[in-house]
């Protein structure tokens, strides 16, 4: 079945509103009904005072009714906004929340793959510029079937020559609006991805600033983004010239028809023949009658005016709603809705069977992998960069699925088992941690956020970490900037380790934890590894031989296969690729 239209989908997440958008919709009606009951009074009050003589205290209560009439439309017009955006909240709350999870079960290879710039920028504005087509074009696009067909349904008892100029210009307003917004349509899309493209680029110029810095490259890529700046400028300008012309067509075609009105009234209030077909039998009309319908042309064609002006939140939110639509249809991984759970603490034996994985066609990273990890196993995976060990360890976070093959966890597929209950029972230690921006107990509290101070002072002792945070002046609530600024690379690394000791997961992986470290700092982390690899499951990738020579086994990875296995000993007096990697590190035996 093909996807749905970008209209479809948006009036698709209308129940998401709620009754909020049917309020809205009900209390502007509302608000319709009063305004024709406060035009007749205005009429009724000028007819008599001009026409009949009634003096104006004889027309107070007229006037009392009228004030009553101006307070109940302003609070149904207040209650009408609120209830139109609430509806509006909600529909974005939902979605964004879709979008995130949607984005979330892709995992961080989708991610990858995207420019992040563009990712924030559909999440932010793209869900934002939904609120205009809920909150006001669809209210709108309503009132105008309600409003204009009670004023219709008043006016034609009244002058029914007036009612049938209206029903003949009435078409001519939705009719210029989509001819005129199907060109602005074509251009906001357009706008929308220019501006989707420029966000992401500026992300990325900001990210990489040192870089562009050290290089001398900031003057030009400044030069790059006014260019694009600019561009953007003028295609901005443009939709809103096409939006300029709507209106005035618009307000021309409105204003027109009540001209004609005016002098259709003004003729039989004169009496005077009007150049029309004399068996047509035009009615004569009386000044009420007259002045009433007057007020009431401009009121008939403010609702059409008003879709026309929300016309433009709505090519705002379909250019959005493309986007969203392409990221919420991008299919989950296979396998990515595993339901069962693994029993808390229990010690974990892995088993990767002929495991294949490629990134795309020609671009095979696993070719038929076959390994195991038994419980409580230090095990070490080396290779040469490509050789497949990162691609192993994402398939283990349950970020990849393989795409031939299995890995099994005490015997249970990895894929029928629930991903969040699956890392609950392991931890895991990158090469370049990561740390956010908030203190350093939150930080470490990260996979246990409910653990007590204590737990946090006993997990840093054992990852090295507690002398540096306790000399801080406010120890463990001291703050840290994103990514860890204002700690060295070697503090992050003890900080992520002091996170794996409080979550006491069975099974850790380190991926190459110390590769990025001076000496000092290298040897504080690994006598944190060796206390964590007590009593756990532990697997490391990495390329310095401390790091892998106290391993319990060593598995050398190349193409995607294990060509090599044993012990730092057994392997060094066998020869090949492991021997040949360590000489080429310059740690020969």
């Amino acid at each position: 079945m093909p996807p749905p239209s970008p209209s479809r989908w948006l009036n698709s997440h209308r129940p998401l509103a709620g009754p909020y958008l049917h309020l809205a919709i009900a209390l502007g009606a509302g608000n319709g009904l009063l305004l024709i009951a406060q035009l007749w009074l205005v009429a009724k009050v000028l007819d008599g005072v001009i026409v009949a003589g009634t003096g104006l205290a004889e027309a107070r209560h007229w006037l009392w009714s009228l004030l009553g009439l101006y307070l109940v439309r302003a609070a149904l017009s207040w209650l009408a906004e609120r209830a139109a955006f609430r509806g509006a909240a909600r529909v974005k709350l939902a979605l964004r929340d879709r979008v995130f999870r949607h984005i979330q079960a892709l995992g961080p290879a989708y991610l990858a793959a995207e420019r992040s710039g563009a990712m924030v920028e559909s999440l932010v504005k793209g869900i934002e510029d939904l609120e205009p087509y809920y909150a006001r074009f669809i209210p709108a696009m309503a009132l105008t079937a309600l409003i204009p067909t009670a004023i219709l349904v008043v006016i034609f008892p009244l002058d029914w020559l007036s009612g049938l100029v209206l029903v003949l210009t009435a078409p001519l307003v939705p009719l210029f609006m989509i001819l005129i917004g199907k060109g602005a349509e074509t251009l906001n899309r357009r706008q929308w991805r220019g501006l989707a493209r420029m966000g992401g680029h500026f992300l990325d110029v900001i990210q990489g600033l040192p870089t562009l810095k050290v290089f001398n490259a900031s003057g030009r890529e400044a030069e790059t983004m006014a260019r694009v700046s600019e561009d953007y400028r003028h295609s901005t300008m443009g939709i809103l010239k096409v939006a300029f012309l709507s209106s005035a067509a618009l307000e021309l075609i409105a204003s027109l028809s009540i001209a004609i009105l005016a002098v259709l009234i003004g003729f039989r209030l004169y009496q005077l023949d009007l150049p029309l077909p004399a068996d047509l039998g035009v009615p004569q009309i009386g000044f009420f009658a007259g002045f009433f319908v007057l007020l009431l042309a401009p009121e008939f064609f403010l609702p059409l005016r008003n879709l026309g002006t929300h016309y433009h939140g709505r090519m705002e939110a379909i250019a959005a709603a493309e986007r969203l639509m392409e990221v919420l249809e991008t299919p989950l991984p296979p396998g990515s809705a595993g339901t069962l759970t693994l029993p808390a603490g229990a010690p974990l034996h892995l088993r990767i069977e002929e495991v294949h994985y490629a990134y795309a066609p020609g671009r095979s990273a696993l070719s038929g992998l076959s390994c195991e990890l038994r419980p409580g196993e230090r095990v070490a995976l080396v290779g040469a960069s490509g050789a497949g060990k990162t691609t192993v360890v994402k398939l283990l976070l349950a970020f990849l699925r393989p795409h031939a093959g299995r890995i099994l966890v005490d015997g249970l597929d990895l894929a029928t088992i629930d991903p969040a209950d699956w890392r609950r029972h392991l931890a895991w230690v990158p090469q370049n941690a990561r740390l956010f921006r908030g203190t350093l107990l939150d930080n470490i509290r990260l996979g246990a956020p409910h653990a007590d101070l204590a737990a946090v002072r006993a997990a840093a002792h054992q990852a090295r970490a507690a002398e540096f945070i306790e000399a801080l002046p406010d120890g463990y609530h001291s703050l840290v900037g994103e990514q860890g600024v204002g700690l060295s690379g070697g503090q992050i690394q003890r900080v992520a380790l002091a996170r794996a000791f409080l979550r006491d997961a069975p099974l850790v992986i380190l991926d190459e934890p110390t590769a990025s470290l001076d000496p000092a700092s290298e040897v504080l982390v690994q006598e944190g590894i060796d206390d964590l690899a007590r009593g756990r499951t532990l697997l490391v990738i990495a390329h310095r031989l401390r790091t892998v020579c106290g391993a319990d086994r060593i598995l050398v990875l190349d193409s995607g296969l294990v060509v090599q296995e044993g012990n730092h000993a057994s392997l060094m007096a066998a020869g090949g690729p492991y021997r040949d990697m360590v000489a080429a590190h310059g740690e020969g035996p």
